[in-house]
């Protein structure tokens, strides 16, 4: 219904203007639209329509295809929606204040019911203070907002929208999932009502092409008529969804391959029935009813490989866990409280059993577990944790209770933060794909034109083929497999990714990443570790009882050369040895008695002053530039030297030779000392070295690159590398880097391989590849497919099979790269990837 059309008037016996529903006897609620009094039902339509002529909003009524939502008015403006502002609700639906104080807010709409509401809804709340920016997405029914809090409460947005005749609410993935099920099984009944009318058709249609010598008239007429009827509900049931969209396009302008398929239906069954209405002329109600079936099963086959796409995103984000064990008086009393884990805050000792999700970022002080992993990084395999390692919000606990502490809230978690990135996710589009969809818009139009073209010269060469060909031209050229090229590879890359732990924010990743001539690798924390470890051991007796000495003595330091000494002896499984008097030299070392012996550990002058001057030869070795030196000694004399440095990630040397054998230069540009940038280089096999460099001076070498003609690939972490990594062509954050890294990057590695940048330069050939073989196929289809139909070589039937089958090959070929396989960007083997080999020393040796 068009408001333009209907609702004038303020007497009973019309419509009401905004939902079409009668308006009751004796009772009106007017209101001036347009320069005419318009006819309410009641005070809650006149309240929507009031508000949205006050908005400026009043060409709705001129873009709607359909009556709008009935809002009762008890529950126009509930009270309750203030409680969205309380700090305890906001933490979970508004992500973090961004440089500029806008703050990023997704909500859920339930009443869409064409584009005219999603101008609405973005047209009104451009007009509210504070809004930077509001998205709507049609298809998810997600409403991405940037704004400032301070002058627009989540409140306020959810008032305006319920006046606007909306239900809006924070987003919810079990809402979400739960209207994506109910679409997905009325997708599935127009489908299965499609199926079951072509086969009872088929049935009447299968003795006509066969009978050579004809039918009685009279059993002709009433297969004809029983064709007709087993017809309509397919077509006016199954079909909804493509005629629907198909005055979607046109009432906003832009035709989709909607449009084709709607009218070829409307007019093969349009001509059917006047031609059994007749009892004279060709039917083809067999051709309706097999389209319809099967562009639904294309249509339902896609939208099941788009929910197995999101699949692991929304395991994702229904990981959160609703409650925690919180241990109210630890370590006096071991007495459990269930709380909400959004009001776990750090310093919260809580218990987790066997089986149980994490709540929050937490520090394991009390056992020993495995941890599963797997929905945040991609390892499947469960890792080992002791006391003192921190654990990420979101693991599963796999072997026995243990105690954490809580270090960040639920809100700030790695979880949590990894799922306000993934929410970002396909909002926008590469380059490819609205290329595609222009072409496809660009395609529709011309194919009306060709179609209508074909009708005039059949209806010239032979009038009774005209129409029938015309069909045929419309329903075989449908773009569909033209429009699904790109997004339905994308979605399968994208999926697979995600599940193997590279989180792809944007959608220009994997095209930019294809094209990239240059990778810039910063140092520390990328290439390298980012924290000190033991690269060199020099020795005077058994190495196990040294380090069991430093580990013994270490042990309360929080000194991060003495953290990687006491992780170093937990790693190779060595046993602390019992000291007395422990204490702590400020800024020299540890000393203490071991065997009624004093013993220092620490720097040369301190451990000097007991041990002697002059250093052994096996402890005088030079020192590797960028490393520490931590020396142990005893009032017998010296006894180890531990150089400690940090060290390259175990698949440093590997990612970097994948890129140089893909073509890429590679470059190392980091703010460290010049001499450690070049030994990393050296190591790893990188050409080109910049070192010293400020953040802004490693964006303007990026910039100088990029002036230079170079598609610029980035991989960083620190807070540091943000601005180069926001300027790159394509870049990617490490996942235990800083949180500021992540926010500007394209990718998200969220396994802290470096190895997956090269799984994912791999799989960004192999989906250009396909995406290049599914638009080879499309046009060639539609090459081929189009003249034989506009020469008359081809049936409606053969077209709608011809056009499904068209379809079903994309998308199946877009489905290949979601298989696990090894492809050009693995440069380790899939079944040993989870296994690290040793790091490499970037100091001397044993």
């Amino acid at each position: 219904m068009n408001g333009s059309d209907k609702g004038d008037g303020s007497g009973e016996g019309n419509p009401c203007f905004h939902c079409g529903q009668p308006v009751p006897a004796g009772e009106t609620w007017p209101l001036q639209i347009g320069g005419h009094t318009r006819a309410m039902c009641c005070v809650g339509c006149q309240s929507v329509a009031r508000l949205i002529v006050d908005s400026g909003c009043e060409d709705f009524y001129l873009r709607r295809t359909v009556p709008s939502a009935r809002v009762d008015p008890e529950q126009l403006l509930p009270p309750e929606l203030a409680l969205v502002d309380l700090p305890l609700q906001a933490q979970h639906h508004d992500a973090p204040a961004t440089d500029d104080q806008a703050a990023e807010l997704v909500l859920s709409i339930d009443g869409l019911r064409c584009s005219a509401c999603v101008w609405l809804i973005e047209k009104y709340l451009a007009r509210l203070p504070g809004i930077r920016m509001a998205e709507m997405n049609v298809a998810s029914a997600r409403l991405h907002i940037r704004r400032d809090p301070a002058l627009c409460p989540t409140s306020v947005i959810l008032r305006g929208l319920r006046g606007l005749g909306y239900t809006a609410y924070p987003f919810d993935p079990l809402r979400q999932g739960e209207q994506a099920r109910r679409a997905s099984r009325r997708l599935f009944r127009q489908l299965f009502i499609a199926g079951l009318s072509m086969m009872q058709v088929m049935m009447y249609a299968v003795p006509v092409y066969m009978t050579h010598e004809g039918i009685d008239p009279d059993m002709m007429s009433l297969m004809r008529w029983a064709s007709l009827f087993l017809t309509i509900p397919a077509v006016f049931y199954s079909a909804l969804p493509f005629f629907t969209g198909a005055w979607a396009g046109l009432r906003a302008r832009a035709p989709g391959m909607d449009l084709p398929v709607a009218i070829g239906i409307a007019a093969a069954f349009a001509g059917s029935a006047i031609a059994t209405w007749r009892g004279e002329g060709e039917i083809w109600f067999d051709s309706v009813s097999m389209f319809i079936f099967l562009l639904l099963a294309s249509r339902y086959l896609e939208t099941a490989a788009r929910r197995r796409s999101a699949s692991a995103l929304e395991r994702m984000q229904q990981a959160f866990p609703a409650s925690a064990l919180v241990l109210g008086g630890y370590p006096q009393q071991r007495d459990t409280t269930l709380v909400a884990a959004a009001q776990l805050q750090p310093g919260d000792v809580i218990l987790a059993r066997p089986g149980d999700t994490i709540a929050a970022d937490a520090s394991l002080i009390e056992g020993e577990t495995e941890l599963d992993l797997a929905l945040l990084s991609g390892e499947s395999r469960p890792q080992s944790f002791q006391p003192g390692q921190e654990a990420p919000g979101g693991a599963v606990n796999l072997s026995q209770p243990v105690l954490l502490r809580v270090v960040r809230t639920t809100r700030d978690s790695t979880l949590a933060a990894l799922t306000r990135l993934a929410e970002q996710a396909g909002q926008g589009k590469p380059a490819l794909a609205q290329w595609a969809d222009l072409v496809a818009s660009r395609f529709v139009v011309a194919l009306l034109l060709l179609a209508a073209a074909t009708f005039l010269a059949w209806h010239l060469i032979d009038p009774s083929r005209a129409w029938a060909t015309a069909i045929a031209v419309l329903v075989v050229s449908c773009p569909c497999a033209l429009s699904l090229a790109t997004p339905s590879a994308l979605a399968a890359a994208t999926d697979r990714l995600l599940r193997e732990g590279t989180l792809v924010v944007r959608g220009n990743v994997l095209e930019a990443l294809q094209r990239a001539d240059t990778i810039v690798f910063d140092k520390t924390g990328t290439l390298t570790q980012g924290r000190p470890q033991l690269t060199a051991f020099w020795s005077e007796a058994p190495q196990s009882r040294m380090l069991a000495m430093a580990a013994a003595m270490e042990r309360g330091s929080l000194h991060p050369l003495a953290r990687a000494l006491v992780q170093e002896a937990m790693e190779q499984q060595v046993r602390p040895v019992d000291v007395t008097m422990l204490e702590s030299v400020t800024g020299a070392g540890m000393q203490c008695q071991i065997d009624g012996v004093l013993h220092r550990i620490g720097a040369r002058r301190f451990v000097a002053d007991i041990a002697g001057d002059v250093l052994p030869g096996a402890l005088n070795q030079p020192v590797a530039a960028g490393a520490g030196a931590v020396y142990l000694g005893s009032s017998a004399g010296w006894l180890a030297r531990f150089d400690l440095a940090d060290a390259l990630r175990s698949d440093a040397v590997t990612t970097v030779a994948a890129f140089r054998r893909l073509g890429l230069r590679t470059i190392l540009l980091s703010g460290d000392q010049p001499e450690v940038c070049a030994d990393v280089a050296t190591a790893t096999g990188i050409t080109d070295v910049v070192a010293g460099c400020t953040p802004q001076g490693k964006l303007d070498y990026v910039r100088q690159l990029q002036q230079g003609g170079a598609v610029v690939a980035i991989v960083g972490d620190g807070i540091n590398d943000a601005a180069m990594l926001r300027a790159g062509d394509v870049s990617f954050a490490m996942g235990k880097g800083a949180a500021l890294a992540q926010i500007s990057a394209d990718a998200v590695i969220m396994s802290d391989r470096l190895q997956a940048v090269a799984d994912c330069a791999g799989m960004a050939q192999r989906t250009m590849r396909i995406v290049r073989q599914n638009l080879v196929w499309a046009t060639l289809y539609n090459f081929l497919a189009i003249p034989a139909a506009a020469f008359g070589l081809l049936d409606p039937w053969m077209s709608a099979v011809g056009m499904s089958l068209s379809s079903l090959l994309v998308v199946g070929n877009a489905l290949r790269l979601s298989r696990r396989a090894r492809g050009p960007g693995r440069v380790v083997d899939e079944a040993s990837s989870d296994v690290a080999a040793p790091a490499p020393a970037l100091a001397g040796g044993v």
